[in-house]
Parts: C-alpha cells; sequence; structure tokens
C-alpha cells in the first residue's frame, strides 16, 4: 500500500500524542484504543511524519521527536519516540497566537521558511492543520500552502474551509482531497453527548433542554476562554450537539473555565432534561473525564489513512464521509449512525465523493 507522508502544522499537545501513538502502535504491536487496527488497507506503522511546523522559538529547529516533549506542551511522554530525522521549521504566525495564550509561547525570531517548498521537498502528502483555534487567518495560510504543494488537507480548527464553498471547489479543480471542520474527539463530551441525545429520541424521549460545559487545562482551554476565540468554538460545538435533535431545544455546549494544574485534562458536565411516556420527567446529570490530546490523535490516525484511501483514488474535493465521521462541523450535518454508514460505504469503495 505504501507509506502516508503527513506534515503536522502546530507541534502542540494533539501533535505530541499523534507522534507518541503512531510509534507506540508500530513498535509495540499493540492494537487496544484504536477505533480501526486497519483503515482501508493502512495500519498505523504506514504513517510517515515527513515534515512539521511551529512558531515558538522552544520547538523550532528541533527533530520532532524532541519538540513533541518541550514546554509549553503538558501531554505525558507515555512513549519515548525515537528521532525521527524531522527538524521544526518556522511557519508564519498571522493570527494563530491570541491574546490569552500569548504569555505562554516564544515567538521564534527566526525567518519563516518558504513551507511550500519545504513540503514538496519532504515529498508530503497530506498536511494536518492543528493551529490553535481562532487562528483563522493562519488555517486558511497554511491551506493555501498545502494547495500550492500538492497535498491534501485536514482542517483540525473550527475555521471555516471545508464548509467553505470557495476552499472546496479549488481542492476539487486540483483533484486533492480536504476534509475538516474542527475534529471531533475519539470519545470526548461532543460526541458522547450526540450519542446521548440520538439514543433518548431514538427512545421517545423529549429532550427539552440540554447543556455540555468543560473545564480543561492546557493551552487550547486557555485559548477558548478569548471571546472573540471561544465564542465561535461554542457556536460549532452547539450546532453539532444541536444536529442530533429532530426538533429545536435549547442547547449550550462550550468550554467555561481554565485550570492549569489539570494540565491536558478535560472535565465534561453534561444535563439533559426531557419527559417521556406520558409526560413522566426525566433528568440525566453525567461527569466525564478525559485527556485531550490523546482523544483527538485517536480519530485523527483514522482520518490521516482515510484521506490517503481517498488520494489512491483519485478523489479531490471535500470527502463527506471523511467530514462526517471526524468532524463536528461537516458540510453536511449527520446524525451518528448515518456519518458510520457512510465512512463504511466509502471503505468498501461504495460512495463517490
Amino acid at each position: 500500500m505504501g507509506k502516508i507522508r503527513v506534515a503536522v502544522v502546530g507541534v502542540g499537545n494533539c501533535c505530541s500524542a499523534l507522534v507518541q501513538g503512531v510509534y507506540a502502535y508500530k513498535n509495540l504491536g499493540e492494537t487496544v484504543g484504536l477505533m480501526h487496527e486497519v483503515f482501508g488497507g493502512y495500519t498505523l506503522a504506514d504513517i510517515e511524519f515527513v515534515a512539521a511546523f511551529d512558531i515558538d522559538a522552544r520547538k523550532v529547529g528541533r527533530d520532532l521527536s524532541e519538540a513533541i516533549f518541550v514546554e509549553p506542551n503538558c501531554y505525558d511522554k507515555v512513549y519515548d519516540v525515537p528521532k525521527i530525522g524531522v527538524t521544526v521549521r518556522m511557519g508564519e504566525v498571522k493570527d494563530g497566537v491570541g491574546e490569552y495564550i500569548s504569555e505562554h509561547v516564544r515567538i521564534s525570531e527566526e525567518k519563516p521558511v518558504d513551507v511550500a517548498e519545504e513540503l514538496k521537498e519532504a515529498g508530503a502528502e497530506i498536511v494536518v492543520n492543528l493551529v490553535p483555534t481562532g487562528g483563522v487567518e493562519a488555517s486558511r495560510w497554511y491551506a493555501e500552502q498545502s494547495l500550492e504543494a500538492g497535498c491534501a488537507f485536514i482542517n483540525a480548527t473550527p475555521t471555516e474551509i471545508a464548509v467553505s464553498g470557495e476552499w472546496a471547489s479549488r481542492f476539487q479543480l486540483a483533484s486533492l482531497p480536504l476534509v475538516g471542520d474542527d475534529l471531533m474527539d475519539q470519545a470526548g463530551a461532543t460526541v458522547l453527548h450526540k450519542a446521548l441525545l440520538e439514543f433518548l429520541v431514538k427512545r421517545g424521549v423529549r429532550v427539552e433542554e440540554t447543556y455540555q460545559l468543560d473545564i480543561g487545562g492546557g493551552l487550547e482551554a486557555l485559548n477558548t476562554l478569548q471571546k472573540d476565540r471561544g465564542d465561535f468554538k461554542r457556536r460549532v460545538k452547539t450546532v453539532a450537539v444541536k444536529a442530533s435533535l429532530p426538533y429545536d431545544a435549547p442547547v449550550v455546549a462550550g468550554t467555561t473555565d481554565y485550570v492549569s494544574f489539570m494540565r491536558n485534562s478535560r472535565a465534561s458536565y453534561f444535563w439533559v432534561k426531557g419527559s417521556y411516556f406520558n409526560g413522566a420527567p426525566i433528568k440525566i446529570d453525567i461527569f466525564l473525564n478525559t485527556v485531550d490530546a490523546p482523544n483527538a490523535a485517536g480519530i485523527l490516525v483514522d482520518v490521516i489513512r482515510g484521506v490517503k484511501v481517498a488520494m489512491d483514488r483519485g478523489m479531490g474535493g471535500v470527502i463527506t464521509p471523511l467530514c462526517a465521521y471526524g468532524f463536528k462541523r461537516p458540510p453536511t450535518p449527520v446524525k451518528l449512525a448515518d456519518a458510520e454508514r457512510l465512512i463504511a460505504e466509502f471503505l468498501e469503495n461504495r460512495l463517490k465523493p
């Protein structure tokens, strides 16, 4: 099947979990925790990191295997990654550093590299965009570099790229896959909330009110407290949850606070109020504790392999099944069961883009 040559933009906690996970599963032969051991014919051993970009002086110039463990990253070291031979290059800052996280980031004084040229020289096939929430200009700039270099683009951020008709058309014309927007965790708050609501609706429960409130450590949680960045993120999460209901109801979903000593963990609180047979009341109160970075990496390894499958088939533009399967804001919102059906049909090559 060949290797999947991946470039990462943003060497933060999610990148750390992704790199550690790929090497751990590859070298230890373990399969526990994977949604799919084989996805479209590819295993995690087929993923190869060939380029990386960041703007923090503590990461730029280091081998990727070292940079993933450098502050301000706070995801634990769970696997000793061997030297990869990929040096983290200085990217463009643009609007990637918000006000709330600026004091935690040390912007490198190095001159930004020609990202498109670096991607070409590295032979990258897929670019994974992991810039912080709110980096709209930065995300679009990296999508541009991806197009110029002839790479597929995975937009893990809330920035509107896959849902944008303009970007979809450009990637379609270039015969390059585009997926996004806003990665949905493997077993995170949003996917659990959606699954719970869909289950209740299927069982005849009328959901009247529901909320999902998150508290986390790590810079992403702090970043989303900045109003202009957090408000959009909360809207995306709320719309994603609402898509699980066949009718309108009050829904609130989003990060409400940052606690530094929680590091990369997240506490999520769910509340659902509704009624069932003959108007009988039901209330559900749930607490969930997760670790952010591996929750993202767990779905990313599937999306990366899925994008490679799309490239093998010569598909370009928005890959709808992958968007529905792995993201909070796909171009066409669907229920979880429908997303699973779409991805199954995609893997069996029964569904066209």
